[in-house]
């Protein structure tokens, strides 16, 4: 698996942060870089397409165990195997002096907790819009339980599309791996609220990751 296909706008000269956007299940890289503009104003970002064609768009799974959603030892591998292809783009795409704030939702968003755990040295920090967890330990989990970079995780009280069980087993995990911010959203469902955007705005200026002001 590799990524082939990225909507990039990444300048020569800015010391920003980059953010590298993950898209959700059936969506494409045109989907997440308008939530910038409530967040992280003219930020860089570089905002990858899936590999896996679905219907009319793209997922970062190809094999389904149920209502769309893998679980157990085929979530951990595609998980992985997914992780591992975003960070070699990452590598070749991204200059190692620039800072990376993974952005992303529902399946992007187990990504965003993912690239972390597999190389929490090159990331600065997290945000997963109704993430979940791949659970098989990964050889970088010790490493980023040391390092505790600050990731932000928000959901929705109405989600239905994980069982409430694996939303709690990834607030768990995370909250022993990194500096976790947790926002849990009344009556949203399986999405993202401006309520959530102005927080993770937050969440990016108490953490100095907002663009540098250029006067």
């Amino acid at each position: 698996m590799d990524v082939t296909h990225a909507l990039t706008h990444i300048g020569t000269n800015d010391t920003g942060p980059v953010f590298l956007l993950l898209h959700g299940w059936g969506s494409n890289e045109h989907d997440l870089p308008s939530l910038l503009a409530y967040c992280a104003q003219g930020a860089d970002y570089a905002s990858l397409r899936a590999p896996i064609a679905y219907g009319m768009g793209y997922t970062w799974f190809g094999t389904w165990d149920y209502d769309g959603v893998p679980t157990g030892a085929s979530l951990d591998e595609q998980a992985q195997e997914a992780g591992e292809a975003i960070n070699r783009w990452v590598s070749d795409n991204i200059p190692d002096d620039r800072r990376i704030v993974v952005m992303g939702f529902s399946q992007g968003g187990l990504l965003a907790g993912e690239v972390l755990r597999l190389k929490p040295q090159r990331y600065a920090a997290a945000v997963s819009f109704s993430g979940f967890l791949a659970h098989a330990p990964l050889a970088g989990d010790d490493e980023l339980a040391q390092r505790r970079p600050p990731m932000f995780y928000g959901h929705g009280s109405a989600d239905d599309i994980f069982p409430q069980d694996e939303v709690r087993a990834m607030s768990h995990f995370y909250a022993a791996h990194v500096t976790l911010t947790e926002r849990v959203y009344p009556g949203m469902t399986h999405s993202i609220c401006m309520e959530e955007m102005r927080d993770v705005s937050a969440f990016l200026t108490d953490n100095d990751l907002t663009r540098p002001r250029i006067w």
